[in-house]
């Protein structure tokens, strides 16, 4: 067993007291930043110095910094943190709501306000109170800000959320519902004005009357509930969506009286996990941690056409009875051949009665199908529609039984045949 090298601070101790204040903000901004890393923190910059800003942000990168995706975050906190006026200047606009007068709206970047909010959260001035002799007027101005802040959120794109933002996102989510229309089956049940025959009934009928026919027994469609399937994409570009919709639909898996038979789930990145019994527990953080625990493959790498075809091998045949309904969430960039995962997309086609394709890339004005992964799925979904927001999810329940809705699809087929 290797000695342990005991820790030296560095000359200046302040330096070590911010890296350790830089990595909480890091934490509270989402990034999995532990006491071992900061120590190591520390250690890098004893070892390599502080004589270079540019080397002194690739030491701490190369310590905090394990998935691409946290890059961005970590870059907004690390210029924050280390007194870039400007950037804090942003940061403070961004965080302070205008009530009064018009302010040029900036766009936050990806998980931006996520940083902000790590370092300014808890250090945000308090807004000027209004003289008691406006009080009315104080008060319209909180109820329009307060409707147009929920209106501004479901049309927010998920990524650009801060913490709070996500919470408040995640309590809206839960009340959102996936109602489905019921579907008639071959089976019939007794009716007074049904447009089949029942020959049984009515002979059974005339039986009790001697044999004498004097009316007909009609029939009409049994009703049956359709199966809900749902497969998600839990890779690296698509981890903040699938926090989201995962959230989405434990609610609709919870929900009485929306009329589906069952709902399935699975999530996949690099292999193919069933989180079905997870969504029966009633407390969300607590299913969805049992689901990530299960998912061992969280923010990895991509293999659509690989797990597709373990769905359609050892899953489709159990699910996908009853006319099952299949939501497909991925933004489609997958490493696996393009032809295997056109295969598998036409067979989970031909095996569900809709198969709905909800792509977060959809959220951009030039979004083109020019990846092959989305260039081989594409033909094989009946729609395909945008999955980014709250917005976008509560349209999801008002097209759902609609077969006529193809969302983006021709569209986007219509560049593919140019």
């Amino acid at each position: 067993m290797a000695e342990q090298i005991p820790l030296t601070l560095p000359e200046h101790p302040r330096l070590a007291q911010n890296i350790l204040h830089f990595a909480r903000a890091l934490r509270r901004a989402g990034l999995p930043v532990g006491p071992g890393r900061v120590v190591d923190a520390v250690r890098a910059v004893e070892a390599a110095g502080f004589t270079d800003r540019m080397d002194f942000y690739w030491t701490l990168h190369a310590c905090f910094v394990s998935r691409p995706e946290q890059r961005l975050v970590f870059a907004q906190v690390f210029r924050l943190y280390w007194r870039d006026p400007r950037y804090l200047e942003h940061m403070m606009s961004m965080m302070l709501p205008a009530v009064r007068g018009v302010q040029e709206e900036k766009r936050a970047q990806s998980a931006e306000k996520r940083a902000a909010q790590a370092l300014l959260g808890d250090a945000l001035p308090d807004l000027p109170e209004e003289p008691p002799e406006e009080e009315a007027t104080k008060i319209e101005v909180d109820a329009s800000f307060t409707v147009s802040r929920e209106e501004r959120l479901k049309s927010l794109d998920f990524e650009q959320m801060s913490t709070e933002e996500i919470a408040e996102a995640k309590r809206m989510l839960a009340r959102l519902t996936l109602p489905v229309k019921p579907l008639p089956s071959r089976r019939g049940i007794a009716s007074l004005r049904g447009r089949r025959i029942d020959g049984r009934r009515s002979l059974r009928a005339a039986l009790r009357q001697g044999g004498e026919l004097r009316e007909l027994a009609y029939l009409k469609p049994r009703e049956k509930w359709p199966n809900l399937v749902v497969l998600c994409d839990i890779s690296g570009s698509m981890s903040q969506y699938s926090r989201m919709v995962l959230h989405f639909l434990h609610a609709v898996a919870n929900r009485k009286g929306a009329g589906w038979a069952r709902v399935h789930a699975f999530t996949f990145g690099t292999r193919l996990t069933n989180i079905t019994r997870h969504l029966a527990t009633r407390d969300v953080d607590a299913a969805l941690r049992a689901a990530g625990a299960e998912a061992q493959d969280w923010e990895g790498g991509t293999r659509i056409g690989g797990c597709l075809h373990a769905f359609n091998r050892d899953w489709s045949r159990r699910v996908l009875g009853q006319g099952a309904v299949v939501l497909l969430i991925t933004d489609g960039l997958d490493r696996d051949d393009a032809g295997l995962l056109g295969r598998e997309m036409q067979r989970l086609h031909l095996s569900a009665r809709r198969l709905i394709w909800l792509n977060p890339l959809l959220r951009w004005d030039g979004f083109a199908p020019k990846a092959a992964g989305i260039r081989a799925m594409l033909p094989h979904v009946d729609s395909f529609r945008a999955g980014h927001s709250i917005a976008s999810l509560e349209a999801l329940g008002e097209v759902i039984s609609s077969t006529g809705d193809s969302g983006e699809k021709a569209r986007l087929m219509a560049l593919l045949q140019e």
